[in-house]
């Protein structure tokens, strides 16, 4: 016969706080986005333009991370008992495959402008524009990475690392100018681009790694495992005797675990409800944003895996 079941969850962190990060990363984006086609346009700088590319790719991941940490805050109903936060991993996803085909974009710009021979001119005006774009991808990135640690958001930070690799592009395309401004070396320019796709793409392998973990249910990482097996085991003077079928996986920010806890011969059932809770508690404050659900059994109730936490 089955034993009780004890769940509990861990408030939400507060989605505004999420959405008003994606909103300035939208902002960001935008103007500079303008300001890249501009000086593109001015310039002829194929770098400019694949630079203006991946700011437009950001903005695109922008947008999805700021609706996906809207529709991930929404509360579990009956098509999605579970919530909707993995809305947010699939956003991750999407953010990583936008940045897949951004850099290839890019490749084919800067090999065709090595087939045709680049043309470069008026390069101070470039140099000014992305030296800004460095300065306010740095300032943004750093306050949306900010608000994914607190919020625990994989939508956020996604939109961090697109601003971060932004940042890091744009410094090598500003000194790519550079070169070319003093040395005439107008090749430099798409050959640069091409440096820069290839960081692109490994942004977006890595992100699209982590994304494609948690949507297939991968289990926690073995430092958050041991975390709550330690917990389980400060409750072993409390008539905890084992522990078996520990799951635990992630989706969103929040972190769902369920597990089978075996308690001593003689313990009452009240007994048992009352640990169970605090053992509830217990995993909550060392796993942030878990949803913990406990079924209770008796001593006897030997099953092949058990765990015996330490007494």
């Amino acid at each position: 016969m089955a034993g009780p079941l004890i769940a509990a969850s861990q408030p939400r962190a507060p989605g505004s706080v999420k959405s008003r990060a994606a909103a300035l990363s939208i902002a960001s984006n935008a103007i500079l986005i303008a300001l890249k086609l501009a000086a593109g346009a001015l310039t002829g700088s194929v770098a400019i333009l694949t630079e203006a590319m991946h700011s437009s790719i950001d903005l695109v991941a922008s947008f999805v991370a700021y609706f996906s940490v809207r529709e991930a805050d929404k509360p579990a109903d009956a098509e999605h008992p579970y919530g909707h936060d993995k809305i947010e991993n699939l956003a991750a996803a999407i953010e990583a495959m936008l940045i897949l085909v951004g850099s290839g974009v890019i490749i084919y710009a800067a090999v065709r402008s090595l087939a045709n021979g680049p043309e470069v001119h008026s390069l101070g005006i470039g140099i000014v524009v992305i030296g800004v774009s460095i300065v306010v991808n740095v300032l943004v990135s750093t306050f949306v990475a900010r608000r994914a640690r607190d919020t625990d958001s994989p939508a956020l930070e996604g939109d961090a690392a697109h601003l971060r690799t932004d940042a890091a592009t744009s410094a090598a395309v500003q000194l790519g100018l550079v070169l070319v401004q003093l040395t005439g070396a107008t090749w430099l320019d798409p050959v640069i681009a091409l440096a820069v796709a290839a960081a692109i793409v490994l942004a977006g392998a890595r992100l699209l790694a982590r994304a494609s973990r948690v949507l297939v249910d991968e289990a926690l990482p073995q430092e958050e495992l041991d975390a709550m097996r330690d917990a389980i085991a400060d409750f072993g003077s409390r008539g905890v005797c084992g522990f078996h079928k520990l799951r635990a996986r992630r989706a969103g920010s929040r972190r769902y675990v369920d597990l089978h806890v075996q308690f001593a011969s003689g313990t009452t059932l009240e007994n048992a409800h009352e640990t169970a809770h605090a053992l509830q508690d217990e995993i909550r404050a060392r796993l942030r944003g878990a949803d913990v659900l406990i079924h209770l059994e008796p001593e006897g109730s030997v099953h092949p895996g058990t765990e015996i936490p330490p007494r």
